[in-house]
């Protein structure tokens, strides 16, 4: 415990490692590039707030299951705090449809399946605010990481320290020596490359989404409550050539997101344009009560993220670590497609699952290799599903632009596919087992598709597929125009 640490990252997932290792009884520093936020209520944060540092700062994001158990037992306090704050707790019981109410009664670990729901700059306030009251963690600002030192020693190389820049005073230059050194610093991290220029061998997968997703916030007029999420048009889906959602966020804040693969040019050129972004929202029947001028009004014009990727890095190659006393956590490490929310959770997990270790051994070499048999047991099942997810999206995508019909089988093996994903979609919609066991896979509280080990899960969609895919097809099917309706409706915007 008298070892030093030092965290690059003063994002959710750098704060909670700072946490997760306070709570152990480490000393702390905390190195963030960007300025701390800003006094006051959570509107400043997320409009004067230049957190440069990460890119998705503006754009949705929420709690998931796995992370809310994690913060539930480990810092209720910290809840409270988010709570003051105007975040909302969404019980899995709110998350029942209307139709399935009559069957719902409580089941052990229900109380596990519950997200959190704030814009990403109240998340961080909250976050950074807590963390600066703990009495181990220093937090050091606009503080920019530019290399690391090493040392060659017999277990191999070993990291001693960072090259560190004062962007606050005159870019005053620096080293920082720390006993272990902790990557939090996301999808912008340099540390692979750092390490690669010292000789050091690091596996990289790297997959492209071809996606890019776009952005813009809404605020309820006061006194207007927000539309049901349970209507027969959902508030997110999937029209085959674009994606969209809902995120309710603080404060009567909410934000709408168009997700386009690369290739659509003429729809990726609307969206950017405020006017255009709504009136394509406005054909989505699940989005266009959000947006109606007598519900809302839009707070910020329409901006996008792209460059989304897949990225899992393997800093341990054949029992041989690439540095000792380094590690690398959350989207530096693995980092999967931000539209399906996982990142905080999984930043949050594999931080926890950090600092437990290093509480256990000294070890430089053991904790190397523990690490990263943790991460491939524990983090890697939520990676694979998430890449899975991006390659199904980008096949669907092109069969859209290709005028093809991706629910056509074209083999006994597609057919079947296809008839259980269609099966599985209608036993959701009317089977709480089935929508229970489906929600425990997206808040991450066991491992993707771990709900298909329930035999009378199994049982009930293979009744379902009896019913034939005709039928069950229903429940895939989302109103909204074709690509080609959507392109000719663009067309006519001015």
């Amino acid at each position: 415990m008298s070892q030093s640490i030092t965290v690059v990252g003063a994002g959710i997932c750098g704060l909670c490692t700072a946490l997760a290792l306070h709570r152990k009884g480490f000393e702390v520093s905390l190195f963030e590039r960007d300025s701390q936020p800003p006094g006051g209520n959570p509107d400043r944060a997320f409009f004067e707030w230049p957190r440069r540092g990460a890119a998705q700062f503006r754009h949705p994001h929420a709690f998931l299951g796995l992370m809310c158990s994690v913060l539930e037992d480990n810092y209720p306090d910290l809840l409270d705090d988010f709570f003051a704050a105007g975040a909302r707790k969404v019980k899995y019981e709110d998350m029942v449809p209307p139709r399935l109410q009559a069957q719902y009664k409580p089941q052990p670990g229900d109380e596990q399946l519950w997200v959190l729901m704030c814009r990403r700059a109240t998340m961080e306030t909250v976050l950074r605010h807590y963390v600066s009251r703990t009495t181990n963690v220093k937090v050091h600002n606009t503080t920019l990481i530019t290399g690391i030192e090493a040392e060659a020693t017999a277990g191999g190389l070993s990291v001693t320290g960072l090259q560190a820049t004062d962007r606050a005073h005159d870019n005053e230059k620096s080293v920082h020596h720390s006993d272990i050194v902790v990557d939090a610093s996301g999808r912008s991290s340099k540390f692979h490359q750092w390490l690669g220029k010292l000789g050091a061998e690091i596996g990289e997968q790297n997959d492209d989404a071809e996606i890019v997703y776009y952005t813009r916030h809404y605020k309820l007029h006061e006194g207007v409550e927000e539309p049901s999420r349970h209507s027969e048009d959902p508030a997110a889906g999937d029209l085959g050539y674009m994606k969209y959602g809902v995120f309710p966020g603080d404060g009567g804040n909410f934000a709408l997101i168009i997700c386009l693969p690369n290739a659509e040019t003429d729809l990726r050129e609307a969206v950017k344009d405020p006017d255009k972004f709504d009136a394509i929202c406005r054909t989505v029947p699940g989005l266009a009560p959000w947006i109606d001028p007598d519900r809302a009004a839009a707070t910020t014009d329409s901006f996008g993220i792209g460059q989304i990727h897949a990225v899992w890095r393997n800093y341990v190659t054949d029992a041989k670590p690439a540095a000792l006393n380094f590690f690398a956590i959350g989207d530096a490490c693995a980092r999967t497609n931000p539209l399906y929310g996982r990142g905080c959770s999984t930043g949050a997990l594999h931080a926890h699952i950090l600092a437990d270790l290093l509480a256990e051994t000294g070890d430089p070499m053991e904790r190397a290799l523990r690490f990263a048999a943790a991460t491939e047991e524990r983090i890697r099942p939520i990676f694979d599903a998430s890449l899975s997810e991006d390659k199904n999206g980008i096949r669907r995508a092109a069969a859209s632009m290709q005028g093809l019909d991706r629910n056509k089988a074209t083999s006994l093996k597609k057919y079947f596919g296809l008839a259980f994903g269609d099966a599985l979609a209608a036993a959701m919609r009317d089977e709480i087992h089935v929508h229970r066991g489906i929600m425990r896979t997206v808040n991450l509280v066991e491992k993707p598709g771990a709900f298909l080990g329930d035999p009378k899960i199994r049982r009930t969609i293979y009744r379902y597929m009896l019913r034939g895919r005709k039928r069950n097809a229903k429940a895939r099917l989302q109103r909204g125009l074709s690509r080609t309706e959507m392109l000719e409706h663009i067309a006519t915007l001015s």
